[in-house]
């Protein structure tokens, strides 16, 4: 319930502040008596479209926390988060990176990455993950986290979002606005956009979304498998990635929330084209095909 509503308000803070955004600027005024204003709507749609990713990413540490339950260690509790730390910071020393925020959450094993820049970045494994790998296994889960990190996955993942979204919201509105045109075609346009228009947009945007979705889940597949080359490189060793791709694959991964899933390291589900990560088998495959 608790993620229900946190993603309720966090999408109703976005939509809030996007639409006085595009008022204050100006930029939601592409329906005129003369049509449609191409320019002004693509102002609008890059406006939406990458607002609300980079909304999204600068909210993401904090949103991550608070539908998944985790706690950040301030200060080691015991042996198991003293290691646990130690081994982020020396992973993260090896990548070049300033030491990320180290949290647990209770679930099935999984993990994930984080946060608005390289800096400012927050790494979570499940209480399921540690208690059912060996450390060495642990550590390349961990080390798979940093090397995200280490890619700028969170910023190239928004940067693609923010891109698919701005042509989500072009498109649906140029062809909604087609669409009533020709449902209007004997009536007097004067007035502006009728119920076609609003209906049509909705469903094109739903469409579009859906494809959209689709090119997105394709450049997170892809980051995956360098994460899993970055954290053979942090290893010194392919081998204990390949282990704990291997022991992941017999375990049931936890389900992460939407935010976070393109950064965990769950393996692909049933519908690869829409699943943030691929098989677990090609995984390990391209492990070990590597040179």
């Amino acid at each position: 319930m608790k993620r229900i509503i946190l993603f309720l308000l966090t999408n109703f803070a976005v939509l809030f502040l996007l639409s006085i955004s595009a008022r204050v600027l100006g930029v939601d005024r592409f329906l005129t008596s003369n049509g449609l204003d191409l320019g002004m709507l693509l102002a609008f749609a890059a406006l939406i479209g990458f607002g609300g990713s980079f909304i999204s990413l600068m909210m993401s540490k904090t949103m991550a926390k608070w539908s998944t339950g985790a706690r950040v260690i301030v200060q080691p509790a015991n042996q198991d988060e003293s290691w646990l730390v130690d081994t982020v910071k020396q992973l993260s020393t090896k990548a070049g990176l300033p030491m990320p925020e180290v949290a647990i959450y209770d679930g099935d094993a999984n993990a994930f990455a984080t946060g608005p820049s390289k800096s400012r970045s927050l790494v979570a494994v499940s209480t399921g993950l540690l208690h059912s790998m060996n450390r060495k296994q642990v550590e390349a889960v961990l080390a798979h986290e940093v090397a995200h990190i280490q890619n700028g996955d969170m910023v190239t993942l928004t940067l693609i979002q923010g891109v698919v979204n701005t042509f989500v919201i072009f498109l649906s509105r140029v062809l909604a606005y087609l669409v009533d045109s020709f449902l209007r075609r004997d009536e007097d346009e004067s007035a502006g956009p009728g119920i076609g228009y609003m209906i049509s947009s909705f469903v094109f945007e739903i469409m579009f979304g859906i494809l959209a979705s689709i090119v997105v889940m394709f450049f997170s597949r892809k980051r995956e498998y360098r994460a899993d080359a970055g954290a053979s490189v942090l290893m010194g060793d392919r081998r204990p990635m390949i282990d704990a791709l291997r022991a992941l694959g017999n375990l049931q991964a936890g389900e992460l929330p939407k935010e976070m899933a393109a950064s965990g390291i769950a393996g692909g589900g049933m519908m690869a084209l829409f699943s943030s990560h691929p098989p677990l088998e090609s995984r390990i495959a391209a492990l070990e095909s590597a040179g």
